[in-house]
């Protein structure tokens, strides 16, 4: 290890020092220390001899540190003046080195994730909140609607021709055969107060001793919010073969003759209170007996507990 010197010891050692040849004078660089390094500010000498060759060098070693002490010692004095030159806009820190802006996100991912699935919660819950309030609300009017039911009423039943005699159906066997035609009158009434309907029936039947002889159907149709409509329908069966049930017909000898028939339907009703979202659907079985005279042209009326709704 060298000791190190001050620069007055330097200085008066210089013109006392003999040197090994007059034509190789000896040279001494200044560098610091390593106790400089540690904060201390005094400047302190090391005396080095240049040699003129690397084999003339005392040993290789020392050439070697002096080599790489020197080109530090140029790389740091380069660095310095050019960072000198941008000292104005650079600054640095304790360790010597420039500093840099550095950009600050604000929160770190998982807040950012926090905020995210927050976010859908509250989309999901908000989604979630309508559908049920709008169920309750399609639940409200659906139970205020179920009340409103079609009112139906038999008005009267024409019977414009009727006719028994003997005949054969398609296979031959010879039987009573029965004619009908008529025109069934009906009175309808909605007494929705905020929605309409729409109404049909299912065939409506003059059915004689289980065995359907005339048949027909309302067809469908829109009634409007607290209406009345007198609907019409036309009834009608020809030549429908009797079979054993004829033989109970007896026919006077001015050769009319009276059936007991039974009249047999249903009304159905739809309303679309909320669109298609909510519907209200009601249906009526209405049963008429009734007897026919072949004779009689005249309207059958139908009193209110002439007929069963059910």
């Amino acid at each position: 290890m060298q000791s190190t010197k001050s620069e007055s010891d330097i200085t008066s050692l210089a013109p006392s020092s003999p040197s090994r040849s007059p034509k190789r004078p000896v040279y001494y660089v200044q560098s610091p220390s390593r106790d400089s390094h540690d904060g201390d500010k005094s400047s302190s000498m090391q005396a080095t001899p240049i040699s003129n060759s690397p084999m003339e060098s005392p040993s290789h070693p020392s050439f070697g540190r002096h080599s790489r002490n020197s080109s530090a010692s140029r790389f740091s004095g380069i660095f310095r003046s050019s960072s000198g030159r941008k000292g104005s806009r650079n600054k640095r820190n304790d360790k010597g080195w420039p500093e840099c802006d550095v950009i600050l996100e604000e929160g770190s991912y998982h807040e950012f994730q926090d905020k995210a699935y927050t976010r859908r919660c509250q989309a999901l819950m908000a989604v979630f909140t309508f559908v049920v309030v709008f169920s309750v609300f399609c639940l409200i009017i659906w139970g205020a609607s179920r009340p409103y039911k079609a009112q139906v009423a038999v008005k009267s039943m024409t019977v414009h021709n009727m006719y028994v005699g003997e005949g054969s159906d398609f296979t031959g066997v010879t039987t009573r055969m029965l004619t009908v035609n008529g025109t069934l009158r009906m009175s309808i009434y909605n007494p929705a107060t905020f929605f309409g309907i729409h109404v049909h029936s299912t065939p409506i039947n003059l059915v004689f001793s289980d065995i359907t002889v005339a048949t027909g159907e309302l067809k469908k149709y829109y009634q409007p919010r607290k209406s009345h409509r007198i609907v019409t329908v036309t009834v009608e069966g020809n030549k429908v073969p009797l079979y054993g049930a004829g033989s109970t017909l007896i026919v006077s000898q001015t050769g009319s003759v009276e059936v007991p028939l039974t009249l047999k339907f249903e009304i159905r009703s739809r309303g679309n209170v909320v669109g298609k979202l909510v519907r209200t659907k009601h249906h009526k079985e209405i049963t008429c007996p009734l007897v026919i005279n072949s004779s009689e042209s005249k309207p059958i009326k139908f009193k209110k507990d002439s007929c069963t709704y059910g």
